[in-house]
Formats: C-alpha cells, sequence, structure tokens
C-alpha cells in the first residue's frame, strides 16, 4: 500500500504532491472541494477533525496532519530523496528557518485572506491588512533568504516547496513578478523541475 493524500486543487495539498513527486513514492489522491465545503463533511472529519486538508495516510495506516508535519514526516521516512540536508549540515538550519517562518507567518495571513468573516465585522479590511502582513514577510525572505534559484543555491528542499505553492496564493501570482524577482524565480524553477512538473501543472500555471 502507498501514500493516501486527501487534497484540493491549488490547496495546501500542491506541497505534499511535490514531495511525494520528488521522492518518487506511490501516492492515491482523493479529492476534498474546498469550493464545495467538502472538508466540513462528517465524513471527512472523521479522518481529520480540524477539517483542513491536506491529509496524509501513511501506508501503515497513520494519519498526519499539518502540512509542515506532513512535509517533514514525509522527508524522515525518504533521506535518500534529500528532501533536507542531514542534521549536522548548516544548510538544513537554512532551509527549516524559511520553511517554519512560511508556516507560522504566511499561513495565518492566508487564513485570514480567505476566511475574513471569521476574524471580525470588517472583513474587507480584515483581508487588505493580510495582504499587507504576508507581504512584509515575502520581503524579508526576498531579501534573507535571497534564493537562487532555491533557499540552498542550486539545491532543491522542503523550503523551496513550502515557498514556492505559498507565493501562488493571495493574489500573488500577478504580484510577485514586479516586486519579488527571486521568489518568483524559485517558483519557476520548482515548476520545471523535471520531476514536479506534472505534479506542479495539476494545480498551477508555470510561473512567468
Amino acid at each position: 500500500m502507498g501514500y493516501i493524500l486527501y487534497g484540493d486543487r491549488r490547496s495546501g495539498s500542491a506541497m505534499i504532491e511535490l514531495a511525494l513527486a520528488e521522492i518518487g513514492a506511490e501516492v492515491e489522491l482523493r479529492p476534498v472541494s474546498i469550493d464545495g465545503d467538502a472538508q466540513l463533511a462528517a465524513e471527512y472529519r472523521r479522518i481529520n477533525p480540524m477539517a483542513r486538508l491536506p491529509t496524509l495516510i501513511l501506508p501503515d495506516g497513520t494519519v498526519v496532519t499539518e502540512s509542515t508535519a506532513i512535509l517533514l514526516t514525509l522527508e524522515a521516512r525518504h533521506p535518500e530523496a534529500g528532501l533536507l540536508p542531514p542534521g549536522d549540515d548548516p544548510d538544513r538550519a537554512k532551509s527549516l528557518r524559511w520553511m517554519m517562518l512560511a508556516a507560522s507567518e504566511l499561513y495565518p495571513c492566508v487564513t485570514r485572506y480567505d476566511y475574513p468573516d471569521r476574524f471580525g465585522a470588517e472583513p474587507a479590511s480584515i483581508r487588505d491588512r493580510a495582504v499587507e502582513m504576508s507581504r512584509e514577510i515575502w520581503r524579508l525572505i526576498e531579501a534573507g533568504a535571497a534564493p537562487g534559484p532555491f533557499v540552498l543555491g542550486d539545491r532543491l528542499s522542503l523550503a523551496d516547496l513550502t515557498l514556492a505553492v505559498l507565493s501562488r496564493w493571495m493574489g500573488n501570482e500577478d504580484w510577485m513578478p514586479d516586486h519579488l524577482p527571486r521568489i518568483q524565480a524559485l517558483a519557476r524553477a520548482v515548476a520545471t523541475r523535471p520531476r514536479l512538473a506534472a505534479a506542479w501543472a495539476r494545480h498551477f500555471e508555470v510561473p512567468r
């Protein structure tokens, strides 16, 4: 039995699909339509009580949720794929730094952008502020990580999969080319990597 991945087009499951493609692992994709609120259905909540995407079922039946936890689980299970440098390599810390920053700072902005009604009585203002805050973080990553094309230079890591997918949300596909050329180039490098191209195409266009 291979992996089972619950997800939807352009959702957080995209980065998991990319990791599985880089690994070359067998995976069964099970669609959960966000537009149809299928993640809120009782059947899916029995699998993931948080009603979020993605969810990964390991070959032994273990359920793993939360995108970063899933990515780190896959890295640990498939060290031969080189999704992160080994533990004593300083580049591992560098990759994890930007990966965790994206997870902790950008994802909350995405949630406020997608579901502003949950956070107050002025959804338009909440959404606008989420965009402003996220772009402050993106500028920090552009300058601090200085990807070229990846965070670790020519070496792909989990940080690149995370950043590439997040860079396609919140209107960034139109904004980034003129404002964050390094992040745009990172996304393009992920999208055009031969092992990843098919998985990327299921979710996004190739960045210009």
